[in-house]
């Protein structure tokens, strides 16, 4: 198969298997259904594996007008971001099979959440922002029925405030287009930046304001202060599986969406030593140490997992706004090494609720002995999310501590891996806690009426595979390092 036409299949296969699964009147039995959703799994990951291991290819969907095209290329930055999307989505999907049986309404969920993975699959593989814009307005509007899925009131409530928070950030990113279209060679995604030199001169001022407000835009999805407020709203009422796809993967969609706004359309030396770059840190550091605060306050699990996350992709937004090539390779990193831990930490939550009805960290004392792997695997991402090597954590944060102090950006260069190393404590604080009250509770645990509670292998799996992989990366670094090092050196 060509490879360009790879892209349209793996893009519209499984938005044709959710259409298909949310428009049929019922499914004869519940294997059915699962069968359907595992066939859509599994081909589109093969249509992705074949766009992904191809050459660099495109292909125009769509022409609506000069510089108007819905176009598709694949680069090295949308590959990182296939990758992990097709790894999580595929092991989280699997894991709902059984999760679903605590929520209900499974087709609702499975015919949205195979929406939702084909239209990440076209922001990952977007060749220009206005196909991006499209498809993140889509990507929003689809996850929001993830959030809102148990229909009860702070469901609604939550779903609602992520949905208000995402708008408000769309149309800031839409402004944005207006002006690169007028002053912009291209809207298509270009190493350098696509900003017209002789239309520039006497605009900067104009142009930076639209540069921050862009910025801001897409980092209403990422979580950055002060748009992070719908996280720890939509996350703990969203099914587990959703949150940990929510938390691991389409918060990243705002992450890619600063890189191609930041290293691709307006270029980082439009960008560097201007008082958007200052803001822009300041806003990220108070994230960071923010996030890691409320989380170490927090005593509802998902909710603290949800902080957690606002903190930590911040540090890819840390790293993403010094401009600089180590710093920027260490918030690549931290792009999968997260995707792949704060999904593993969530689904370890959903087991907990599955299994036990337990939602606040101060009722799971003794969690350990009564499913030890699950447990263990949370441990296993905590140490990485946490940096303590030779976890995959600890290789990203080495990075953006180097980037930082190599930076040379007065107060910054130092202030950042302080402000990193505190948060990396507070992550200790609010993660280690589940570990050690779960493996050792003391004399008073009744160990008499211990029963094992571990999960069906449906759900331990995907658990087990992402918390393996939050230490084997770490384990064995290089050839990710070396991939990202060749993305950085073409837009630095």
């Amino acid at each position: 198969m060509n490879s360009s036409i790879a892209i349209l299949f793996a893009i519209l296969f499984p938005m044709a298997v959710g259409l298909y699964i949310l428009i049929r009147p019922g499914f004869a039995s519940r294997k059915e259904l699962l069968t359907t959703v595992t066939v859509g799994l599994c081909v589109t990951g093969v249509f992705a594996l074949l766009v992904l291991s191809g050459t660099e290819q495109e292909i125009t969907l769509l022409s609506l007008g000069k510089n108007m095209n819905i176009y598709f290329r694949v680069d090295q930055t949308g590959r990182i971001f296939a990758a992990i999307v097709l790894i999580v989505w595929i092991l989280a999907g699997f894991y709902s099979f059984e999760y679903m049986k605590h929520e209900k309404e499974e087709k609702r969920y499975f015919g949205f959440y195979m929406l939702v993975f084909g239209v990440l699959l076209a922001l990952d593989f977007a060749g220009n922002i206005l196909t991006y814009y499209m498809f993140y307005e889509m990507m929003t509007m689809l996850s929001f029925t993830l959030v809102l899925h148990s229909r009860t009131k702070e469901a609604i409530m939550g779903g609602l405030k992520y949905l208000f928070y995402s708008l408000c950030g769309a149309y800031m990113v839409l402004l944005g287009i207006y002006f690169l279209n007028k002053y912009g060679t291209t809207l298509n995604f270009t190493a350098g930046g696509v900003l017209n030199m002789d239309l520039l001169a006497g605009n900067e001022g104009m142009l930076l304001v639209i540069a921050f407000f862009m910025i801001i835009g897409f980092g209403v999805k990422a979580g950055m202060f002060p748009m992070h407020a719908w996280l720890p709203a939509a996350h703990p009422v969203a099914p587990a599986p959703a949150s940990a796809v929510m938390s691991g993967l389409i918060v990243k969609a705002g992450v890619l969406g600063i890189i191609r706004v930041v290293y691709y359309l307006f270029g980082a030396d439009f960008i560097r030593a201007t008082w958007v770059q200052t803001a822009w840190l300041v806003l990220t550091l108070v994230t960071v140490f923010m996030g890691s605060m409320l989380a170490f306050r927090e005593k509802v699990m998902k909710k603290r997992l949800a902080y957690s996350t606002v903190s930590q992709v911040s540090y890819i937004l840390y790293g993403l706004a010094l401009l600089q090539p180590e710093a920027m390779t260490g918030a690549l990193l931290h792009v999968v090494f997260h995707a792949f831990i704060k999904s593993a930490l969530f689904l370890c939550a959903g087991v907990i609720i599955y299994r036990t009805g337990k939602t606040k960290v101060e009722e799971l004392t003794g969690i350990g002995k009564e499913m030890p792997v699950t447990i263990w695997a949370y441990t296993f991402a905590s140490l990485a999310l946490i940096g303590i090597p030779p976890a995959s954590g600890f290789i990203s944060k080495w990075y953006l501590a180097l980037g930082s102090l190599e930076s040379g950006i007065s107060v910054f260069a130092w202030l950042g891996p302080v402000v990193l190393l505190v948060s990396a404590l507070l992550t200790a604080g609010y993660l280690l806690p589940v570990t050690i009250k779960g493996f050792l509770p003391g004399a008073d645990y009744d160990y008499q009426s211990l029963v094992k509670k571990e999960p069906a292998p449906v759900m331990l799996v995907p658990v087990v595979i992402l918390a393996m992989l939050s230490v084997i990366l770490g384990v064995i670094p290089n050839p990710l390092v070396h991939y990202i090092t060749e993305i950085v050196g073409t837009v630095l």
